[in-house]
């Protein structure tokens, strides 16, 4: 690695989901917003950062078509990532086959703000019934 790389902002590996049993606990906290396009889930992660994860199914197509779609979910989530709280985890799950940059970076401004409001709002209910059951 140059030292020219070290400096690159990218998502580095404690800033992402890798294990299945972390996919599966955002999944499970049920909090998700979709746009046809593009599904984001959210759950608070107890963490200082945001973590993301993607979960690019083979409906999406090949493998060089998933790797770039994969590429761009990144690379707009990295440039959009300092608008949104930190100590959450994002999975993202694309719906289409094909994506212009574009059209990712509107779908995640909008679809992870509304994952995130709606898992503190699970938070909230439960924290509730806790307290009052």
């Amino acid at each position: 690695m140059t030292p020219g790389n070290r400096d690159r902002p990218t998502l580095r590996r404690h800033q992402r989901l890798l294990k299945t049993a972390e996919f599966r606990t955002v999944y499970a906290g049920r909090a998700r917003a979709g746009d046809g396009r593009l599904v984001a889930y959210a759950r608070p992660n107890g963490l200082d950062v945001t973590r993301l994860g993607l979960s690019v199914g083979k409906r999406c197509g090949g493998a060089v078509q998933r790797n770039r779609i994969k590429r761009l979910l990144r690379e707009a989530f990295r440039q959009t990532r300092a608008a949104f709280p930190s100590g959450y985890d994002i999975v993202l799950v694309p719906v289409a086959k094909a994506y212009t940059f574009a059209e990712v970076d509107a779908s995640i401004r909008a679809l992870v703000p509304e994952a995130i409001r709606r898992a503190e709002r699970r938070r909230r209910d439960a924290a509730g019934k806790a307290t009052n059951g």
